[in-house]
């Protein structure tokens, strides 16, 4: 997935010659709803988990086995994993922080996981209560571990376009951490821009320094909207060769350690200009926006993705936009 017809003229960029597909990575019912204060009870969420299969995501990051006194939103993530149907071709993964995390995963039955790293050192005290070398020091465990299990792990590099409360984050350091993510086994690192600061000219200069040493089908984006900068870092992104994108449905989320860093990316929004490029990405809109209904009613606020809002209540698709190709 990903390629360039090779009838493009090296250096056409994707308006000119776009790829023919990108990966979606959802990750609302885990990153999305952390910081809602709404208690979701279970039942809402394996509704919500139903809806986001039945557009075509075959990417769903659906709770972490973190201390539920630390996140009280996602402590039923065992009962959770009880509850969801498992459907042929869709991925189902979970953050979990230690080697504890991996066993509560295993136990019920998750393949895939999530790690978290941070490039900013105040923003990994905030975010973990643990350090940036005491965070690898666990991952130097955890990651192997799962691995030998022969469970997949995509790493998170979170703070890598600037920290809340450091401001200007070390590239090179930024760099080094992904590097090593995917020497310990990771499969995959997605960069986040935790706080929604990165700029298109940031995010290229960024990425020239991470392409340098880690190929783009390694890396996947993961966005904040927070001011109205995401779209214009994925196609930023796009045009480099980045083929994985995390979106977060509605918009919903945001980072509760991170201040001002309400705005996941919504993945309606990423879908649409996807398509709009002809950009294939297998996911319905018109369901995609069903399930952000779903979510907004499940949280009892109104979400703030941008083509959902012009889409309710009918969540009829545009003529314009063209439906992901079969």
């Amino acid at each position: 997935m990903g390629n360039v017809s090779e009838e493009c003229p090296t250096g056409a960029g994707f308006l000119a010659c776009p790829p023919d597909g990108a990966a979606v990575h959802e990750v609302a019912l885990r990153d999305g709803l952390q910081s809602e204060p709404v208690t979701i009870d279970t039942g809402g969420k394996v509704a919500l988990a139903n809806a986001l299969m039945d557009t075509g995501l075959t990417r769903l990051e659906v709770t972490s086995f973190v201390s539920p006194r630390r996140i009280p939103q996602l402590a039923d993530a065992e009962a959770l994993m009880m509850r969801l149907p498992r459907r042929s071709g869709i991925a189902m993964s979970a953050l979990v922080p230690n080697l504890k995390g991996l066993a509560r995963a295993r136990s019920a039955g998750i393949g895939q996981i999530a790690v978290l790293l941070s490039a900013s050192e105040t923003f990994s005290q905030r975010n973990t209560n643990v350090s940036i070398a005491g965070m690898l020091a666990i991952l130097e465990e955890l990651v192997p571990a799962a691995v030998e299990q022969g469970v997949g792990v995509r790493g998170y590099l979170s703070a890598v376009w600037g920290c809340p409360y450091e401001g200007e984050v070390d590239a090179s350091r930024a760099v080094d951490l992904a590097t090593k993510l995917l020497e310990l086994g990771c499969d995959e690192v997605s960069l986040g821009d935790t706080n929604g600061v990165g700029t298109p000219g940031q995010t290229r200069a960024l990425l020239e320094r991470f392409l340098d040493r880690i190929p783009a089908e390694r890396l996947a984006l993961h966005l904040h909207d927070t001011r109205g900068m995401a779209l214009t870092n994925v196609a930023v992104g796009l045009d480099m060769g980045i083929r994985t994108f995390d979106g977060s449905v509605g918009g919903l989320g945001g980072c509760p350690y991170a201040p001002g860093a309400s705005g996941n990316l919504a993945t309606e929004d990423l879908v649409y200009m996807l398509h709009g490029l002809g950009v294939d990405t297998g996911v319905d809109l018109t369901r995609l926006c069903a399930a952000a209904q779903l979510a907004e009613r499940l949280v009892e606020r109104p979400l703030p993705g941008r083509v959902y809002r012009s889409l309710a209540p009918g969540c009829s698709q545009s003529p314009g936009v063209a439906h992901a190709r079969a």
